[in-house]
C-alpha cells in the first residue's frame, strides 16, 4: 500500500502490528495485549491524522492512487446485486461508463458512473475514465429506463479537473453545448 508524507506515523505502527502478530505466530509468547495496545494507538493516530486534515492534504487524498473507483463503491454497496447493463443501443458500449441495476436491502437502485481503472492496462480498456458520446448515451439510457421504471439513480461522478489556465487550448473554436434538463 502506498503512504501519503502524513500517513507515515500510520504506516509505521502498521509495521509495528504486524510484527507483533508474526512474533505472536512463530514464538510461544503471549502478545496479544501488546498488539491490543497498538491498535488502539492506530484507532487514535488515524482519527487524529483524518480529522485535521489541511486543504491540500484533501486533495492529495482524493487523488490517492490506491483510491476506490466506482465499481468498490457499487461492490461495497450492493455486494453480489449489482447487474452491469451495456451499450447505448446505437453504436457500442462504452467502457468509461458504468451502469447497472443493484439493490440496497429491498430497494432496486440504477448506479451510473465512470470507471477510470487500476493499472496502465485497465486505465487504457476504461480510457482513463474519459466517457465517449455512447458513454454518455449509455447514461441517458439508463436514466429514462429508470424514470419509467420509478427507481431511483445513483450517480457516482469521477472526473479530472477543470482547465486551470485563464483560457485553454482551442477556445476560440466554436462547439456544440449539449444540455440536459431533468425534470
Amino acid at each position: 500500500m502506498e503512504y501519503l508524507d502524513f500517513e507515515l506515523p500510520i504506516k509505521e505502527l502498521e509495521e509495528q502490528l504486524d510484527k507483533c502478530q508474526i512474533i505472536g505466530e512463530e514464538s510461544d509468547v503471549d502478545v496479544s495485549e501488546t498488539c491490543k495496545q497498538i491498535e488502539k494507538k492506530l484507532t487514535e493516530t488515524r482519527k487524529d491524522i483524518y480529522k485535521n486534515l489541511t486543504a491540500w492534504q484533501r486533495v492529495q487524498l482524493s487523488r490517492h492512487p490506491n483510491r476506490p473507483y466506482t465499481l468498490d463503491y457499487i461492490r461495497a454497496i450492493c455486494g453480489e446485486t449489482f447487474l452491469e447493463l451495456h451499450g447505448d443501443r446505437n453504436v457500442k458500449d462504452d467502457k468509461a461508463m458504468i451502469g447497472g441495476l443493484g439493490k440496497i436491502g429491498d430497494q432496486s437502485y440504477m448506479f451510473i458512473g465512470q470507471q477510470k481503472g487500476y493499472n496502465t492496462k485497465t486505465r487504457q480498456y476504461r480510457n482513463f475514465g474519459m466517457a465517449n458520446p455512447e458513454g454518455y448515451r449509455k447514461a441517458l439510457r439508463l436514466m429514462k429506463s429508470a424514470e419509467k421504471f420509478n427507481i431511483p439513480v445513483v450517480a457516482l461522478i469521477d472526473t479530472p479537473g477543470a482547465f486551470p489556465g485563464s483560457k485553454p487550448k482551442n477556445a476560440d473554436r466554436e462547439k456544440p453545448l449539449h444540455v440536459i434538463f431533468w425534470k
